[in-house]
């Protein structure tokens, strides 16, 4: 079985994220979105709400699963016996920090690969970092965001 982990933060996740997870899909076995908490990143959204809506968002894609994580994902690569990592990316700095992390993990685990994909152009300048900042003004996200999802989004940013 080809299995890749797809890792990120995903706070809250986009549809350049679904976008990059529906394209994967295609390509492997079984895709696993790997949901970091990573408290010094200081997520919006909690772990448990994170992967609640990655699962709702991706709900219709059958070969994925999504996951929790708190460790290396090195470590995460041997437990969920995968030596495929996914990213993706939009623009030359995204390529910069990731092409770092790359050579990074792969100096700590040889055998693990990363693969970068490109989002769609529609999706090309969506980040999780653009949803979170117009969220404290009630700013439009429909076009960024799954749209299953919205209900979550508003209900956690009405309790804020």
């Amino acid at each position: 079985m080809r299995r890749a982990i797809y890792p990120g933060t995903f706070d809250p996740i986009t549809n350049g994220h679904v976008d990059i997870i529906t394209r994967a899909s295609m390509m492997f076995d079984e895709i696993i979105v790997a949901v970091a908490d990573n408290p010094k990143k200081k997520p919006m959204f909690t772990v448990e709400q994170r992967i609640a809506m990655a699962k709702k968002a991706t709900r219709f894609i059958k070969n994925v699963k999504v996951i929790g994580f708190s460790s290396l994902l090195v470590d995460l690569s041997d437990e969920l016996e995968s030596n495929i990592i996914i990213r993706g990316i939009r623009a030359v700095s995204d390529f910069e920090y990731e092409f770092q992390m790359g050579y990074a993990n792969s100096s700590l685990k040889k055998e693990l690969e990363t693969i970068f994909l490109m989002p769609s152009l529609e999706y090309a300048f969506i980040s999780s970092s653009i949803v979170r900042s117009l969220l404290p003004f009630h700013g439009k996200i429909e076009h960024l965001v799954p749209h299953c999802i919205l209900d979550d989004i508003e209900k956690i940013r009405n309790k804020e």
